[in-house]
């Protein structure tokens, strides 16, 4: 669960543009193969899990974002976005003017199809729209010159690449997160709770091993609640064979007296 705070809220700001259409797809595929549909889907995930109960965050992927009015062929799609402060609602394209921000984040996985367009024009049009940081990861270790790259926007609107950490991981200020290379998985750890963010099947089998321990508890709570009750019986019927064997002494004192 995220632990980054930010109550501002950005108003929709109405436009005059509702007569044009604004197409929804590039013609251009979701991804060049499984692997990278793969990471793609599986960073989306953890990022919109990580920020599930934040109604003012919003993390999507393969959308066309425009940013003039009226220029239905000037758009671009990242892969994976963060935007802070706006509603989390589904969303057919992204328009910056309505939104009243660019994207905080955009993540680009790297192909050797895209990977040209990544370090060049797209770096330029992320800069453009003000995007404050942009992270490139390349699947298959094959096309960046290091596969996992952090830039970070400068204030003269031009993007440094980000130090990594002593450990290899690239820091991300605007999530507050790590991303780390780890062997054939993009990492991402979230270092004020020192955990990793999991993957959808991680996140499953967590789920499903917090059921399986649920459940284990309340069997063994029913399991000691019958031997409670036996142990329980069992002192109960040794108080009454105590009582009546007293009884039966204090029977055999009398008799003797008498």
């Amino acid at each position: 669960m995220a632990t980054q705070k930010n109550d501002t809220r950005i108003q929709y700001v109405p436009t005059d543009d509702a007569g044009i259409y604004y197409p929804e797809t590039d013609g251009k595929p979701f991804a060049e193969s499984d692997l990278h549909r793969i990471h793609i889907i599986d960073t989306y995930h953890r990022l919109n899990a990580y920020y599930e109960d934040r109604d003012d965050v919003y993390v999507s992927g393969n959308l066309l974002i425009y940013d003039v009015p009226g220029k239905t062929q000037r758009s671009i799609s990242p892969d994976v976005m963060v935007v802070f402060g706006i509603e989390k609602k589904m969303r057919r394209t992204y328009k910056t003017w309505e939104e009243g921000k660019a994207p905080d984040l955009v993540m680009e996985f790297s192909s050797k199809t895209t990977y040209r367009a990544d370090l060049e024009k797209k770096k330029k049009r992320y800069a453009q729209l003000g995007v404050t940081e942009y992270f490139l990861y390349d699947p298959e270790r094959s096309y960046l010159d290091d596969p996992l790259i952090g830039l970070r926007l400068n204030d003269k609107g031009q993007y440094d690449r980000i130090s990594p950490l002593p450990n290899g991981g690239i820091p991300s200020a605007v999530l507050g997160l790590e991303f780390y290379v780890q062997d054939d998985d993009l990492g991402i750890y979230n270092p004020t709770l020192d955990e990793w963010l999991p993957t959808p099947a991680e996140k499953a089998q967590q789920e499903a091993e917090a059921r399986r321990q649920e459940a284990e508890a309340r069997r063994q709570e029913a399991k000691a609640r019958q031997q409670e009750a036996k142990a329980r019986q069992r002192a109960e019927q040794e108080v009454a064979r105590l009582q009546s064997e007293i009884e039966r002494l204090k029977g055999l004192v009398n008799k003797h007296e008498n």
